[in-house]
């Protein structure tokens, strides 16, 4: 798992071999004023979300699953400022390597931990629509808290040997992260990135089957209302709710399409770059690199875009937001209660 790359020389001839250079002002500037932005308005942001999901007790599987997205997109949005001081090339040695072995790893292992959540949300979400009327048991919300932290330690426990074989001393002060690492680190390496592509296009098939399925039912529901509809008022109701519900499931894919599946098509030749280098000439190496930073940032918004699904699409937070910035007028109903009562009759409208 490797995000950033420590500058080198344009052209370093040293005993016949030829460095590329990554350093230009996509790279060194943009970029870091790119990631400036996200850090500024994601730290704002989640922090107001996760002022709101923890002071809501956890009486659902989809309350807990949003802390836990909370808490990851929390911890990419602090990797953001050693990436920012490292690609734009006022870091010292210490904080570029700290980008290598901890913020980097530390970036994608929150990333795969969102992806992974999105994909039980949408299950939950799902299982809520076409069992409306099964409950939420103690024991099943346990089971639940046991299973995220299962999903936290299997993905550190990945995680942990990129830091720990990311152990070489730099020959120089202009290395890249792959130099790092250790012959195994390097193997690790490409090893856990093909797990994270299973990760990654088994929660999206998940997603869209989920999400599809859920369309279905809604429509079906809505068709039979239309059917029972007196007049042109409540027939217009029932049109409306229906393209609401077309527009949030629009958005949560949304999310997936444009922050994780571009990445994730670049990632694996990208790998390839780095543990068989000699496969790819200068050219391809710069090209691969500048594809993967671009598609990179794209991920890296989705800790942007997280909060503002969860103001636009789930009904319950935005209540409790309101209720606590003292926005909203009158008695804020209890969060848990309206999710619960809500989520038979439009359960992607009430939560996602």
């Amino acid at each position: 798992m490797e995000r950033s790359l420590i500058p080198v020389p344009f052209y370093n001839q040293t005993n016949g071999n030829v460095s590329c250079s990554r350093d230009n002002i996509m790279k060194t500037i943009i970029f870091p004023i790119l990631y400036s932005l996200l850090f500024l308005l994601g730290l704002s942001l989640n922090g107001l979300a996760a002022w709101v999901f923890f002071s809501i007790p956890s009486r659902s599987h989809f309350i807990i699953y949003l802390k836990n997205i909370v808490v990851a997109d929390i911890l990419m949005t602090f990797t953001f400022p050693f990436k920012i001081l490292s690609d734009s090339n006022v870091a010292s040695l210490s904080v570029r390597i700290f980008v290598c072995r901890v913020s980097s790893v530390l970036f994608y292992l929150t990333m795969y931990i969102s992806i992974i959540f999105f994909g039980l949300i949408s299950i939950d979400r799902c299982r809520k629509t076409l069992w409306p009327f099964v409950g939420t048991s103690p024991r099943r919300l346990t089971y639940r808290k046991v299973l995220s932290g299962a999903i936290w330690a299997t993905l550190l426990a990945l995680s942990f040997p990129n830091m720990i074989l990311t152990s070489k001393a730099p020959a120089s002060n202009y290395v890249k992260c792959s130099d790092l690492k250790t012959p195994f680190g390097l193997k690790w390496h490409e090893v856990v990135n093909y797990i994270c592509q299973v990760i990654f296009w088994g929660n999206l098939v998940v997603v869209i089957v989920c999400y599809s399925l859920i369309t279905k039912e809604l429509y079906k529901s809505f068709k039979r209302s239309r059917g029972s509809d007196q007049g042109y008022t409540a027939g217009t109701s029932a049109s409306q709710r229906k393209k609401k519900v077309r527009v949030n499931v629009f958005l949560v894919l949304a999310v997936f399409f444009i922050c994780f599946v571009p990445f994730h098509f670049t990632r694996v030749p990208y790998t390839m770059t780095q543990t068989k280098g000699y496969m790819f000439d200068c050219r391809q190496k710069l090209i691969f690199f500048q594809v993967k930073e671009s598609t990179l940032w794209l991920c890296s918004l989705n800790s942007l875009l997280d909060p503002l699904i969860y103001f636009f699409l789930c009904k319950s937070f935005r209540d409790s937001l309101f209720n606590i910035l003292q926005l909203s007028p009158g008695r804020c109903r209890a969060l848990q209660d309206s999710s619960d009562t809500t989520a038979g009759n439009n359960p992607v409208e009430s939560h996602m």
